[in-house]
């Protein structure tokens, strides 16, 4: 402790030269490539191991660590916009000793570093600023290091081999690293710094510093991922700083304009709002058939069938322009072949595609994979429900083929014993276990904990089957399909559901089974997935209303949401990844099921219970998922520890939230909104709607809440009739 205590200026005090190692995360997103740095702005070889820049599931850089001489500078403040756009950084010095041994002292020089994701390329900008009275003396380093490793063995798988990693290039301002894969492919990281630096060497950047008093200096840069694998995309020019934030803005700012614009007399509730939307903003990606919203990052960060049909569910009737690009793209990707390896029949939808190193070897099944049991009903649900939305007959004549195919999957792949019901097992030995949404291998169980034996029908999956032949006959009529296959389809939905109400309810536990077994013995396990049920409306009324109050009682509703599976269950964990947490796409889709029987005050209190949680969370962003303990007074709810955040389907979960509580339905085909027993949670006293887009027309609405009913009014309405079944119906030019 006496080394440590210095003279400066006459007084004592204790000398400062380090900061706390940072585990929390910031979080940049541009196409295929996406960074994860800590506050600071940092990659490190400490803390989680999930930091860095990665493109296409590779990780391109693993290091890059800021120092002031030996020491890292001192965290004033760090965020990322609240449109994501871009990641700010306030440092200042610790207690530097100079080169004729005096110190600069803490907090006399500010470090101001900025980044922007442009292309496939990382922007760093730096900006030291001397506010002390005395020049300063010092070296600026950069640290890098670029391991090229799958992001797979990121989460932790071991390989037996790699492929080469380059001796690390200089030439002039530029340091480049490479990696010769396995596959065939090499990946390139260019660093290019400017102005030119002092010096660079294989693990470093550095420029001698000297500044003066009030003097300021500049430095930026370019980090730049390359790949010449096939169908690899012709990389983005390298741009100035400004350029590529200007870049960004434009195109956020097109993005936005596109949309409605949602406000409330709660300005927390709109924090949560604006965060959710702008992580469906970073999640959004241009792909060769259509823009889709890549799963969550780090770890999915690449298109899901189930995924992406969920979020554009959920942002349906705000923004359906998602839903058309998960379906272009999800009919671009339909299995046309049986193969195993891949749990790929014809009409199949994707579950994952990746384009790593592992999934190119197949040392993953993933580079395109067809195991989930849901995305294909849930792909004809999104079908039929866009084409409501819209009225775009034109798009759906084009992916009606599609949506035959999908059907013809359910009718002789998805009903593997022909009981009326969909099941799955998987054919790959490296493939899930587990094919529903919950897709951890201990997350279909019966009521002693026992794992059910494959096949296995999950509850919602029947819903989903169900809703999707509704769908498809209703779509089938819009595209000029026979009466004949719009009956036989109407009918299949209703055998459906009565087998469902015949074989899934349980009435010991007063909700749906989790799931039948392939010795068609019921899972009799109280879960969220029976809330599934209730949002495609395959349940009774009465029975709905039993499920309601399942949900909603205290071993399964946490205080923040309601449980995966609820507490007086045999495998109930809150920390678990499936079987206690709660997930808000789940929580979302179980209260639109509770207001499409009526019941949004009970939706409200789902949607309370996640705002309260909300507000807990850095940046206001719900995560993929947290863990289910009880609510305590004055505590944060718990956070998982590997959730991906942001998550494409938790951000969604807001907007289908809403539309449950004030029983919104919009249609295009008939130019049209529905409003049904609105309700407004006792925080918000009003939200407004400006800006909907109905087929061609345009509505603004305000609801305020009035004791306990919800006053709308129709601020303007351009082509859209609303209708509020309550009031009678109001016809607005």
């Amino acid at each position: 402790m006496a080394e440590e205590i210095i003279r400066v200026n006459d007084a004592y005090y204790i000398l400062a030269t380090s900061t706390r190692v940072d585990d929390r995360r910031r979080v940049l997103k541009h196409g295929d490539t996406f960074a994860v740095f800590d506050r600071y702005g940092d990659i490190e070889n400490v803390g989680p191991p999930e930091f860095g820049i990665y493109h296409q599931d590779t990780r391109f850089l693993s290091r890059l660590s800021l120092r002031l001489g030996n020491h890292r500078p001192m965290l004033l403040s760090s965020t990322v916009k609240e449109d994501n756009a871009l990641m700010t950084v306030d440092l200042t010095n610790p207690d530097v000793p100079q080169p004729d041994q005096a110190v600069v002292p803490r907090g006399s020089l500010h470090v101001f570093r900025s980044k922007v994701l442009w292309g496939e390329t990382c922007y760093d900008h730096l900006r030291l600023h001397n506010y002390g009275r005395l020049p300063i003396r010092l070296s600026l380093v950069l640290e890098v290091e670029a391991d090229f490793v799958d992001l797979f063995e990121v989460r932790g798988m071991e390989r037996r081999r790699r492929g080469a990693l380059w001796v690390p290039r200089v030439d002039g301002n530029t340091l480049e690293f490479g990696y010769d894969g396995l596959d065939g492919h090499v990946r390139r990281t260019r660093i290019v710094c400017n102005p030119t630096p002092t010096d660079i060497a294989h693990d470093r950047v550095l420029y001698d510093i000297r500044l003066e008093p009030r003097a300021a200096a500049e430095f930026e840069l370019a980090i730049h991922c390359e790949s010449n694998g096939a169908g690899a995309p012709r990389a983005a020019p390298l741009v100035p700083f400004r350029d590529a934030m200007a870049h960004v803005a434009m195109s956020l700012d097109d993005t936005r304009a596109r949309e409605p614009e949602i406000t409330t007399s709660n300005t927390q509730f709109n924090a949560w709002v604006q965060r959710s939307l702008a992580d469906l903003h970073l999640l959004r990606t241009e792909t060769n058939a259509g823009t889709y919203p890549y799963a969550g990052i780090p770890w999915f960060c690449t298109p899901f069938g189930r995924d992406g049909i969920i979020t554009a569910l959920e942002s349906l009737w705000f923004d359906p322009s998602t839903a058309r690009g998960v379906l272009s793209f999800l009919a671009a990707t339909q299995a046309d072949s049986d193969n195993p390896e891949q749990d790929a029949q014809p009409g199949k939808i994707l579950h994952e595609t990746r384009a790593g190193e592992m999934a190119a070897l197949q040392e993953v099944p993933f580079g395109r994979y067809y195991g989930s049991v849901d995305s294909t009903p849930l792909f004809v649900m999104l079908a039929g429900a866009y084409h409501e939305r819209t009225g775009d007959l034109e798009f759906s004549r084009q992916i009606w083929p599609h949506v035959v195919r999908a059907l013809h999957w359910m009718d002789r792949y998805g009903d593997m014993d022909g009981d009326g019901f969909i099941e799955y097992a998987r054919r790959n030995p490296q493939g899930l276990v587990q094919q529903g949404w919950k897709d951890s291998t201990d997350s279909v169980f019966h009521a002693d904990g026992s794992l059910a034996e494959a096949p296995i029908a999950l509850c919602e999956v029947q819903g989903y089957a169900y809703a999707a032949k509704r769908a498809a006959a209703g779509l089938a009529r819009s595209v000029g399909e026979s009466d004949d296959l719009v009956t036989a389809l109407t009918r299949q939905a209703e055998a459906v559901r009565q087998a469902f109400e015949d074989q899934f309810w349980c009435e010991e536990i007063g909700t749906y089974a989790l799931a039948l077994d392939g010795k068609k013995r019921l899972c009799r396990v109280r879960t969220s997935n029976a809330g599934h049920c209730l949002y495609t409306g395959i349940a009774s009324a009465e029975r709905a209303r039993r499920v309601a109050g399942t949900l909603l009682e205290s071993a399964s509703f946490s205080g923040w949401g309601v449980r995966t599976v609820a507490a007086t269950e045999q495998r109930y964990n809150p920390m678990s990844y499936h079987n206690g947490s709660v997930w808000p796409h789940d929580n979302a889709l179980l209260a639109a099921g509770l207001a499409r029987y009526g019941l949004q005050a009970q939706a409200g209190r789902v949607l309370e219970g996640l705002f309260e949680a909300s507000r807990w969370f850095e940046l206001h962003r719900l995560p993929e998922l947290f863990c289910g303990f009880h609510r305590r007074p004055g505590e944060s709810p718990t956070l998982y520890p590997v959730s991906c955040a942001p998550q494409a389907w938790a951000a969604g979960a807001v907007l289908l939230l809403i539309q449950a509580c004030l029983g919104l339905d919009v249609s295009g085909v008939r130019r049209e909104l529905r409003m049904t027993n609105p309700f407004l949670p006792p925080f918000v006293r009003e939200l407004q709607i400006r800006e909907l887009r109905v087929g061609g027309g345009t509505i603004d609405l305000i609801l305020t809440r009035r004791g306990e009913d919800v006053v709308t009014d129709v601020t303007r309405a351009d082509g859209v009739s609303f209708l509020n079944p309550a009031l009678g119906f109001s016809s607005v030019p």
